[in-house]
């Protein structure tokens, strides 16, 4: 994922449900540094790796599947 990126993040902690942002960075002592929207404003927020989901907005144009299921 290239950065910055428009992605949907959970969070229990803010009570965030697929909340839109953009992903500034992910820092190497354990947080993503994102700008959400609260009210109007924009806000730069440090939330935990490990109780944070990311998902990219933007879908991926042709998935690489270099692997097949044996059924």
């Amino acid at each position: 994922m290239e950065l910055p990126a428009e992605v949907s993040i959970h969070n229990e902690t803010l009570g965030l449900k697929g909340g839109r942002a953009m992903l500034i960075r992910i820092s190497p002592e354990g947080f993503y540094e994102l700008t959400i929207a609260f009210g109007e404003r924009q806000h730069r927020v440090l939330l935990p790796i490990t109780s944070t989901v990311v998902i990219q907005r933007q879908p991926e144009d042709n998935p690489v599947v270099d692997f097949e299921v044996e059924r």
